[in-house]
């Protein structure tokens, strides 16, 4: 038989005769059935297994739920009791505040009190009717109204709402715009008076003028074209990193060109209200001013008693003493005097008013700082520069353009000096009319270059914006070929026109963190540490105080100048934005940042307990917190009772989550593989984080939290509010 064959053969199927496939089908049928049947108990059992899970699970929780009821008002009637310390806190706050208006009034040293109408309407009057003042003189007295801006604007921004009905708020906004333009003007003036002796401050080999006033506050270098010579058009100042690549027009000119740098903003608009204003609404009013001065009134004689009930000096109690934010290395001195006089109160029943109003407003005030704004502050221009969404840093840079007045000239023995009505012009460059030239010929752009003030930190190449006299705002056209030199801080940029001009950067570019921890070090100092893309920045927190500790780019300790400063918080938030480390959202912020958005009550709740307990327990950030919603937190924490600055490895941290009514354990921790929000093992829940942690907390941690200081509990939760770390991580 050929292969052919035998393979035909092999393919051939065996045939079933009809009872053989009936059989088979049967076993077939009956196989199928009995793995159903199998499943089907099988599920049943599992099914019967899990309800029998879920009925004990719902039995435990309802026997942990009942517990928590049963202990909740109490829990919270202890956590009520403990969070008067910030009533307290606010209340001692208001009390300074008075004093310390109290102490300046009797002091008589001569500088006007900024929340008085009446004392600095004098003092603007009086020196504005001064003539002829040199820059020294104008600098000298710059510091006094620097020092009276910065104080006006504290007032606003740290005086409750409370104690700062509308009408104050024009006032000292008013006195700020005064101030500020005064000593623009008082500048103007001095730089006329300068120019006018520019021949005989001439330079020998140049016979150009060139002057340099360098100061805290403010940078002068003026450069006066005598000699109008077409061919220098490089103009350099050989004691700083500043200069100008004139036009042949403006070569062969009587003109002079001024850059005077102040270290601060005053072209930027002040915002109208500050944010916390917007949200804050008493109550009920009570008589705090009149009664919180009569213990010092009783030492004094009976005629400064009766000076005192002046309405100016009533309203000189309103506000915050200078001493405390500008000189803040004062204020401990001066507090321990406040707080002994606030025990001095004979009847304490009449602080009930303060303290229920307090009671009520300082919460609100709170929650406000967490608030954003339903929409964005207004729609911006074309070019125009979005100030939500930048910062102007390193202050602004004032380059003008001067017609040179005429010279002084001597004759016998006196000096001749012509002095013009309108005072000091600005050479317009380009014309208004520009028919008769080839614009680009005649008119290029001038090439500047500017030194960075040291003080700043910028993560990116800084921007560059001048100011639009017209329509009031910075703007970002007429600007081009902008170079940043970092290591040298130099930036060379083209304009098309001088004027005020001002480097900015993202203000958001250090958010959101990348993480953050909060942790106790001494009595009643705690070490927050944000991380950002760019930067860790370390602040240290006590009693009514904050100071930067470091600043590490890279790899690399930065050294500012603002480490070892303690400030007041609000002063401290201020000083770190103008230097460039903005950690620190506002009410827009929101629209510029990815953000991990938390409902505002649970997140104030949550600072105010981790304020509470910061002084026995470092707090940290977890990666579980952007996984568990808007309504809830979730954080690390772990006991910390060392007094050392330098963190402790591996530390046990335990994970809590909170919802603002209710904190657990969480069963997983930073590890795990996936988010769950399962109770621990053999541990219950609590209304508060308070209680939460008492449950694992040594008995002497829990002593240490009794102890601190009102005013420590309130620093610490104010920064956890500005800073918002679980909205921004």
């Amino acid at each position: 038989m050929s292969a052919k064959a035998k393979k035909k053969l092999g393919n051939k199927k065996k045939k079933f005769s009809k009872a053989e496939r009936l059989k088979l089908m049967q076993e077939e049928e009956e196989k199928r059935l009995k793995e159903e049947e199998e499943a089907r108990v099988k599920s049943e059992k599992e099914e019967l297994a899990r309800l029998e899970v879920e009925l004990i699970e719902k039995e435990k929780w309802q026997q942990l739920e009942a517990k928590d009821l049963g202990r909740k008002n109490d829990e919270l009637e202890e956590l009520k009791v403990l969070e008067n310390c910030f009533t307290e806190a606010e209340r001692m706050k208001r009390e300074h505040r008075l004093y310390s208006q109290w102490t300046h009034y009797i002091q008589c040293d001569g500088s006007p009190d900024p929340s008085v109408a009446q004392e600095m309407n004098t003092f603007i009057s009086l020196w504005r009717e001064e003539k002829n003042e040199t820059f020294e003189e104008v600098i000298a007295k710059s510091k006094l109204v620097l020092y009276l801006i910065n104080k006006l604007k504290l007032i606003l921004l740290e005086t409750p709402s409370t104690d700062l009905p509308e009408k104050k708020i024009a006032q000292y906004q008013g006195s700020i715009v005064e101030l500020q333009e005064l000593l623009h003007l008082k500048f103007n003036i001095a730089t006329e008076l300068l120019l006018r002796q520019a021949s005989t401050l001439a330079d020998l080999d140049t016979g150009n003028m060139e002057k340099v006033i360098r100061d805290e506050n403010i940078t002068l270098y003026v450069w006066a074209n005598l000699k109008k010579n077409p061919r220098h058009r490089n103009i350099r100042c050989h004691e700083m990193k500043i200069g100008f690549e004139i036009p042949r027009i403006l070569a062969s000119s009587d003109i002079a060109l001024r850059l005077l740098h102040t270290h601060y903003d005053h072209v930027t608009p002040l915002r109208l209200v500050p944010t916390i204003l917007k949200y804050v609404t008493p109550t009920e009013s009570f008589p705090v001013q009149e009664e919180a001065v009569i213990a010092p009134q009783a030492a004094i004689s009976k005629e400064l008693q009766e000076e005192d009930k002046q309405p100016e000096d009533k309203s000189n109690l309103d506000h915050l003493d200078q001493e405390e934010e500008i000189k803040p290395e004062e204020q401990d001195a001066d507090f321990v005097v406040h707080t002994s006089f606030a025990k001095e109160e004979p009847e304490s029943t009449k602080q009930e008013p303060e303290i229920k109003v307090l009671s009520e407003t300082v919460p609100t005030a709170q929650l406000a700082l967490l608030e954003n704004a339903p929409e964005r502050l207004r729609k911006f221009e074309e070019n125009e520069l979005d100030i939500c969404q930048f910062t102007t840093l390193g202050g602004v840079y004032h380059l003008d353009i001067l017609e040179l007045p005429p010279q002084c000239k001597p004759m016998k023995g006196w000096m001749i000096m012509e002095i013009l009505k309108d005072g000091l012009q600005k050479f317009i460059y380009p014309p208004a009319t520009t028919e008769d030239f080839e614009t680009e010929n005649f008119f290029p752009p001038i090439d500047v270059m500017l030194e960075v003030h040291k003080n700043v930190i910028f993560f990116e190449n800084p921007q560059v914006a001048r100011w639009d006299a017209e329509d009031k705002h910075w703007k970002t056209d007429g600007i081009s070929n902008i170079t940043y030199k970092s290591e040298e801080r130099v930036i060379t940029f083209s304009l098309d026109t001088l004027g005020p001009v001002t480097l900015i950067q993202d203000t958001h570019i250090n958010m959101p963190y990348q993480s953050w921890e909060l942790r106790p070090f001494d009595v009643n100092k705690v070490l927050l540490t944000v991380t950002t893309v760019f930067a860790e920045i370390q602040i240290q927190i006590k009693e009514g105080l904050c100071m930067l500790a470091s600043v590490i780019i890279g790899e690399k300790n930065y050294l500012s100048m603002l480490e070892g400063k303690w400030m007041s918080p609000i002063y401290f938030i201020i000083t770190l934005q103008e230097a460039g480390l903005n950690i620190f959202p506002n009410e827009y912020s929101h629209f510029y940042v990815a953000r991990n958005q938390k409902d505002p009550l649970v997140e104030m709740k949550a600072y105010r307990q981790m304020a509470l307990l910061s002084s026995a327990f470092a707090f940290g950030w977890s990666k579980w917190n952007m996984q568990c919603g808007p309504e809830k937190v979730i954080f690390k924490v772990s006991e910390h009772l060392t007094q050392e600055e330098t963190p402790i490895e591996n530390p046990n941290w335990t994970l809590l989550m909170f919802s603002g009514n209710r904190a657990l354990r969480l069963k997983i921790d930073e590890d795990s593989e996936a988010f769950s929000e399962a109770l621990k093992e053999e541990t219950e829940f609590h209304s508060t984080l308070y209680h939460m942690i008492k449950d694992f907390a040594s008995i002497e941690a829990m002593e240490k939290v009794l102890s601190p200081d009102y005013q420590f509990i309130h620093s610490v939760c104010h920064m956890l509010l500005c800073t918002r770390i679980f909205s921004y991580s």
